[in-house]
């Protein structure tokens, strides 16, 4: 065969391993979809899965057998996520960074709920976020329009994350609407505002839950647990910070204006603790005391609080004592001493990262034990808990009375940090007494 001579050899002429790689570069897919097929005739049967590794199927859920040792934490129960047909759908109102950061990515994660719809002030942004979470471009409203929303029978849920001052009209209007609300934290700006949402709701006969998310967060609700058991002894007194740098740009955010936020860094972070401490103990304040810092130098803090310190007194003896302010490297951390052991919860109210370490007694020695609960994203959580409630007509965990009530707390730290004294407060008696049913646990 010369150099000009075409290379003829047939395919079949060739050894083995020279057969399979010419067929595949001349033969390209029809080759390969050859080997493929003469490889499956030669695969043998292989063994039938198990029960344990097959699980089964039991009143319309899958079920596996336990195959870890006891000496292992037992694996979780299977996800059990509604068909996309029958999840709840919601409308976000408000595209800042609270929705587009946390909120909207925690659908992914709702096993109840779907985004159905979306309201914002900037139809660029809107009409860009639709586009990337699937929303159909009729379900997207400016606030003008916002009223249509009644006529949208893919929308039983309204979200409202906007500023504070403007949570008691979008509420309002949406219980007008028909529609259940789940509102951001905190309430409102007043008690007064607070408690008209409240009303609004009732007379429309839609359910109203405040996003206190820490309430849904499987580690404070182990705290709590382990609080309310009684195992570790009374529940003694909690020392909590909450606090964050403010940028130099920050007094032209909403939240540093005292019109739109209702004040500084209590109503935003502040608030946490605070909640965490009636969320906890299950009581109300009887007392309370505190002090304010506000730079006059300060642009940032012209209108609005830079730290708070507050004391808080309960009617077990129960103490609270908490720091929040703008004017520190992010830090939150949670401790509570109880007669029989110490619970610190670090990142205690960020949005991941919580660690829990329980100090006590072991043996004749102390530690601490340190438990690491499955991450859950809380947002997702309360979109899931309220999902729940509809479905079942609860009451959440969270409405609008738990919202009032912070409220009122938050009014008296003001008027004990402007008179210097400490502000007495109506004794309130019994636990939970504005709070619903704990969550389903899943």
């Amino acid at each position: 065969m010369t150099a000009s001579t075409p290379d003829r050899t047939s395919v079949t002429d060739l050894p083995p391993d020279d057969k399979r790689r010419r067929m595949l570069r001349l033969g390209g897919v029809g080759a390969l979809g050859l080997l493929v097929q003469a490889g499956a005739r030669a695969a043998r049967p292989y063994e039938p899965a198990s029960p344990v590794d097959r699980g089964d199927v039991v009143d319309g859920k899958v079920r596996f057998p336990e195959w870890g040792a006891p000496a292992d934490k037992p694996t979780p129960p299977v996800p059990e996520p509604l068909p996309p047909g029958q999840r709840i759908g919601v409308a976000v109102v408000g595209l800042g960074r609270l929705a587009l950061e946390q909120i909207l990515p925690a659908f992914a994660q709702s096993k109840s709920t779907r985004l159905a719809a979306l309201v914002s002030g900037s139809p660029d942004k809107m009409h860009l976020i639709a586009t990337r979470y699937g929303v159909d471009p009729a379900s997207c409203y400016s606030y003008a329009d916002f009223d249509r929303l009644k006529d949208n029978p893919a929308v039983q849920i309204v979200y409202v994350v906007l500023p504070n001052a403007m949570h008691r009209e979008y509420v309002e209007r949406a219980a007008a609407a028909g529609k259940h609300v789940l509102c951001e934290k905190p309430m409102a700006t007043s008690v007064a505002d607070a408690q008209a949402m409240t009303t609004a709701c009732a007379k429309a006969g839609v359910k109203l839950m405040v996003a206190y998310r820490c309430q849904y967060e499987p580690n404070h609700l182990r705290i709590q647990g382990m609080v309310r058991g009684g195992e570790l002894g009374k529940l003694v007194s909690m020392s909590a910070d909450n606090v964050q740098a403010a940028s130099d740009n920050a007094a032209q955010q909403w939240r540093h204006k005292k019109a739109m936020a209702g004040g500084g860094c209590l109503v935003d972070i502040g608030l946490y603790m605070l909640n965490a401490a009636r969320f906890v103990s299950g009581e109300e304040p009887v007392e309370v005391f505190a002090s304010t810092i506000q730079p006059k130098d300060d642009p940032r803090f012209a209108q609005v609080e830079k730290t708070i310190n507050f004391q808080l007194r309960f009617p077990s003896g129960f103490t609270a004592n908490a720091v929040a302010s703008y004017g520190a490297r992010e830090h939150r951390a949670q401790t509570l001493l109880l007669e029989g052991a110490s619970l610190q919860l670090d990142h205690a109210y960020d949005y991941e990262g919580q660690r829990l370490a329980v100090g006590r007694r072991v043996g004749d020695e102390t530690g601490d034990d340190h438990l690491e609960l499955a991450h859950k994203n809380q947002f997702s959580l309360e979109l899931d808990h309220l999902a729940d409630c509809i479905q079942h007509d609860k009451r959440p965990r969270t409405p609008g009375e738990e919202g009032v009530q912070d409220h009122v707390v938050m009014e008296a730290l003001y008027k004990s940090a402007a008179t210097g004294r400490p502000v007495t407060l109506p004794v309130i008696r019994g636990i939970d007494t504005t709070r619903g049913p704990l969550p389903a646990k899943g």
